[in-house]
């Protein structure tokens, strides 16, 4: 069975109640509780047994060596029984060194017995389960709003975790600073042929193509966004944004809002690249892309995408998985 749009967004999936009052509570204390669990963070990668997030029990050795040094990070109470969680267990992101991230790796590999690995949220998402899929993303956005707002804009003095994560306080005013999502639009543009454009981005090899894309503008609607980046990559004039879906997407901290549009009327196809940030547009019809996709001779996003889910919402089906 063909999967709806929303089935493909598969970093929007969650199992975690953000249970958000919990976060007056003093990040020891929740951490310290018998059913609490803890997942790992290291450099932007979590401790996995292949697609499975590892989540330790917050008592075991490798919890305990990842505590040493780390910063703990709330993210909320399990809403289902699991074999390594129970019903309303309280989890956090343990967010560590590289010297922390050995000692605990290793812990956890001899308690388990597994053959456990340091995962990437781009390449596993598509295979995690829903409560997975969720807290990783949430884990890793987080852990990245951190790593870039260590001091406060104004006066730039060093700022202290408050809310069991979930802000960042200037000890000095008490002013505190809460978490930010940089807004993005991507785009399915089609012509009166119903076939889609495709770019390749200069930071890319050649062969990998995807969708056009880029941040909302201060004042700026998305769909005004949508009509605005469309043309400043390629030259071609869209209309009608309709808008598809959203899905976070933590690399550092974008939520990527998802539209098709269609090149207005009488305006032309021909595609100008900006020579800067996209070096080649292409039009593609289903039979096109599945062919060049089949032969090698084109990647498309990876399946944890939303441009993988709206380039194959217009294609109609799986493009397989040979991406990047």
């Amino acid at each position: 069975m063909t999967p709806s749009f929303a089935e493909r967004l598969t970093l929007s999936r969650a199992e975690l109640d953000r249970d958000h009052l919990s976060r007056a509570t003093p990040i020891d204390e929740l951490l310290d509780a018998a059913d609490a669990r803890v997942v790992l963070l290291h450099d932007g990668h979590a401790l996995v047994d292949g697609a499975r997030l590892v989540l330790l029990p917050t008592a075991s050795a490798a919890a305990r060596a990842a505590r040493a040094g780390g910063f703990a990070l709330y993210l909320g109470r399990t809403l289902a029984e699991a074999p390594d969680a129970a019903l309303g267990a309280a989890v956090s992101a343990l967010v560590i060194t590289d010297e922390e991230a050995a000692a605990a790796a290793l812990e956890a590999a001899r308690a388990s017995g597994l053959d456990l690995s340091w995962g990437d949220l781009r390449r596993l998402g598509a295979d995690m389960s829903t409560r997975d899929a969720g807290i990783f993303t949430e884990a890793l956005a987080l852990a990245n709003w951190h790593r870039s707002y260590g001091f406060a804009p104004a006066s730039g003095r060093a700022t202290e975790h408050g809310q069991a994560g979930w802000t960042r306080v200037d000890a000095e005013t008490g002013k505190e600073f809460f978490p930010r999502t940089d807004a993005a639009i991507i785009v399915g543009v089609t012509d009166a042929d119903d076939r889609l454009l495709l770019g390749s981005n200069a930071l890319w090899p050649a062969d990998r193509f995807s969708l056009l894309a880029g941040f909302v503008e201060p004042g700026e609607s998305l769909e005004a966004a949508v009509v605005r980046e469309v043309f400043e990559e390629s030259g071609v004039r869209v209309t009608d944004p309709r808008y598809l879906g959203s899905q976070p997407w933590p690399f550092p901290a974008s939520l990527m809002v998802g539209f098709l549009a269609r090149v207005a009327d009488g305006a032309g196809v021909e595609t100008r690249p900006d020579g800067e940030e996209i070096l080649d547009l292409r039009w593609f019809t289903r039979d096109e892309l599945a062919a060049a996709v089949a032969d090698g001779s084109l990647r498309l996003p990876g399946r944890s995408s939303i441009a993988r889910a709206i380039i194959e919402e217009w294609f109609g089906g799986d493009l397989g998985d040979d991406s990047w």
